[in-house]
């Protein structure tokens, strides 16, 4: 099913490309320096491309064996993951043949352009009708032309310093520069402009209305690619990819409006000029995401203080966290909600540090209600001492409540954290399901019966891959 979804998107990139290519060659290239300059800037953005982003709460934890038997300490295989594609925690117990070989997840969609210089110059580029006072018509094809040479030379960098696969990104700014390319050099050549009325003042205007439907259809373009690739459901990705439009979308439209103006009337030295604001804002983004990566940390090395102390079995926490975000996604949550669900799933059993007699295994499942709630509300102050979001610690805290007093966020970390209590040390299939059967007969009370159905589907599937 990837295969065949991603189909309908490289393909049609994949023509366009050839064509653009082949006409360039056949036909020769219109305005040499200025398809140089942009070439370079284009090239130059995609070369320093960010990295994606590995989740400090996706670390990988081999499977627990059975209490019976000590836990094999198990090295990852070479080759298992790579940078672009973080490893997922496995789910305890033995694992079917699906999640044994299934690759790991791609980037989330809460990392969106990591190209930001070469998308507005390739949306500059398309936008371009004149250099330095004199007209510049290169056409769809020599502008698809410039993106898709350029793009390749800039890939080659940023595959070396060890990015992971950038076909997906070159599919969809080879299919939106050719969509804006399109909206735009047929009417240079006639002169349209013009005489509609949208040359002058009104100019940039029209361009900011076409750059922002190009933007809604890379965001179409990203939420099935993601979704092809992972099988999450769709709305919520595409939800995800419409809000970040106005944080670096919004600028990248701005600049490749802004150098397109600014070459047509000072030539291809303006490109340097009006690029550095984007420049400063990338790297601006990247010392947040440092800061963002280096939270994630602290996050994950508190969960890991509950497993140092004994008082609960190497893993859990990672493992109920990654599970508890693949259910999120499957019951729609978008990116900040599984954030806060990822963190509140790492933290939920922080409370067990302020017992005096550690439960044993660190199951708090068999407990009396009462006792869970206490060790709830201990965990939801540790939290707050710690600095974590408001969220977080409500999640941590109302986790022992009945579902139907529960955020949605609490009702998931509660049923996969009794479904990680319940198979310890199960021996295939069956303990997984009876695992399933025992949460089914607790929905009454204790776990919301859509929030389990969720955890089955993601179970069939072959585990986390949220």
């Amino acid at each position: 099913m990837s295969r065949r979804a991603t189909a309908w998107v490289h393909g049609p990139a994949a023509v366009l490309a050839c064509w653009g290519l082949g006409h360039t060659l056949w036909h020769g290239i219109t305005g040499p320096r200025t398809a140089l300059a942009f070439g370079a800037l284009i090239a130059a953005g995609e070369a320093v491309r960010r990295l994606p982003a590995r989740p400090a709460g996706h670390r990988p934890h081999p499977p627990r064996a059975p209490r019976s038997a000590p836990a094999p300490d198990v090295a990852p295989a070479a080759g298992a993951s790579s940078a672009a594609e973080p490893p997922i925690p496995p789910v305890r117990g033995p694992q079917p043949p699906a999640a044994r070989t299934r690759r790991a997840a791609p980037p989330l969609p809460g990392l969106r352009e990591g190209a930001p210089l070469g998308a507005a110059g390739a949306l500059g580029y398309a936008l371009l009708d004149a250099t330095g006072g004199r007209l510049a018509v290169h056409g769809v094809p020599q502008t698809v032309a410039v993106v898709v040479a350029a793009g390749l030379v800039g890939l080659v960098p940023y595959l070396v310093r060890g990015g992971g696969p950038a076909l997906d990104p070159l599919a969809r700014r080879v299919l939106t520069v050719g969509f804006a390319a399109t909206c735009c050099q047929p009417l240079y050549h006639v002169d349209a402009l013009r005489s509609w009325g949208a040359a002058g003042p009104v100019r940039p205007l029209f361009l900011a209305v076409l750059l922002g439907l190009t933007a809604l259809c890379d965001a179409v373009l990203a939420a099935a690619l993601t979704r092809a690739r992972t099988g999450w459901p769709y709305g919520p990705l595409l939800r995800d990819e419409l809000r970040a439009l106005p944080g670096i979308g919004t600028a990248i439209c701005a600049t490749g409006v802004v150098i397109a103006l600014a070459v047509a009337a000072a030539g291809p030295w303006a490109l340097p000029v009006f690029c550095l604001p984007l420049l400063l804002t990338q790297i601006a983004f990247r010392r947040y995401a440092a800061v963002r990566a280096t939270y994630r940390q602290t996050i994950a090395s508190l969960a890991r203080a509950t497993e140092i102390a004994g008082c609960t079995p190497p893993g859990h926490a990672h493992r109920v966290a990654a599970l508890s975000r693949a259910v999120g996604r499957e019951l729609g949550l978008g990116g900040a909600d599984l954030d806060v669900l990822e963190h509140a799933a790492l933290m939920h059993d922080i409370g067990q540090l302020s017992l005096v007699d550690p439960v044993p295994d660190g199951a708090t499942l068999p407990l009396p209600a009462a006792e869970q709630r206490r060790i709830a509300l201990l965990g939801g102050a540790v939290a707050r001492q710690t600095g974590a979001p408001a969220q977080v610690a409500v999640i941590v805290e109302r986790q022992a409540d009945p579902y139907r007093e529960q955020p949605v966020t609490a009702r998931i970390v509660r049923t996969v954290n009794a479904y990680d209590d319940l198979v310890a040390g199960a021996a295939g299939p069956a303990g997984r399901l009876r695992a399933l059967e025992r949460l089914r007969l607790a929905t009454a009370r204790d776990h919301e019966p859509g929030v389990v159905e969720a955890l089955a589907r993601v179970l069939a599937r072959g585990g986390p891959a949220g």
